[in-house]
């Protein structure tokens, strides 16, 4: 690898989003609501995707670039019917982000067999089943990106995360893994790693969140990510930076500082 390699963007910059085709999975609230509103506010037509019609009616608003594809994302034969479809009405698609997801905060005593085996369906499963769906018309055409929205949770093993933040942490690997198998064949694969974000999921905590920011500046993040091509983007910064620190200590004085944490 060149020098000037270490400097260059990990993935091609989207800094013009017209004529975009976006296939949006997890669209209906939060992050992909707010996202997919800003996409389509800068000129990208955007499929948007999610169990209840209504909620992705309301996205999608008066906006003639947005098409409204309800599916459960957990079948995997709904992913080949909104391929199809989207094959037929835009033949093809650029992008897809890959943000729906279930959360539960609980405690390692707190487990239910259902409960974990839904969350692994939403947050891990259904991602495994639209990579096996959009990934063969990305690499015959040689372009094309995939978007995963994953956690800082993902990071390191953290209370109240029990189920989550295992998800969240494969999907980290699943990336990583995917951005070393597709990007030599033209695919862009984006890592996106949110703090805390003020939605219905959230709302859940009991505990103090710090860095709190709403999903209409996650989307901004986000947005910003992809205009300077990186592979992972993480925010906020002022609390993915202390995240990423603390997860990179000795086990020692992690745990220490953790404890610590909790108690107070």
């Amino acid at each position: 690898m060149a020098p000037r390699d270490w400097f260059s963007p990990l993935n091609p910059p989207v800094r013009d989003w017209h004529g975009q085709r976006v296939w949006l999975v997890g669209a209906s609230s939060g992050i992909g609501a707010a996202l997919a509103r800003a996409l389509l506010a800068a000129g990208a037509r955007v499929a948007l995707s999610a169990r209840t019609r209504e909620r992705l009616l309301g996205v999608a608003g008066r906006s003639r670039n947005a098409l409204v594809l309800p599916m459960d994302a957990t079948q995997p034969a709904q992913w080949t019917a909104g391929m199809d479809l989207l094959q037929a009405q835009w033949q093809g698609i650029d992008l897809v982000i890959f943000c729906s997801a279930q959360y539960q905060p609980e405690r390692s005593w707190e487990i239910r067999a259902e409960g974990v085996r839904s969350m692994l369906e939403s947050n891990l499963a259904s991602v495994y089943f639209g990579i096996e769906t959009v990934l063969p018309a990305l690499l015959e055409r040689g372009s094309g990106g995939l978007a995963i929205v994953s956690s800082v949770a993902g990071y390191m093993g953290l209370p109240n995360a029990t189920v989550y933040g295992p998800t969240k942490a494969a999907l980290i690997n699943l990336a990583e893994l995917l951005y070393l198998d597709l990007h030599p064949r033209g695919i862009a694969v984006t890592l996106i790693d949110p703090g805390f974000v003020q939605t219905a999921l959230t709302a859940r905590n009991t505990f103090p969140m710090p860095a709190l920011i709403t999903p209409e500046e996650a989307a901004g993040y986000i947005l910003a990510g992809f205009a300077a091509g990186r592979f992972e983007i993480d925010f906020p910064w002022r609390f993915t930076r202390v995240v990423r620190f603390v997860s990179r200590l000795p086990y020692r004085l992690r745990f220490s500082l953790l404890g610590r944490i909790l108690g107070a």
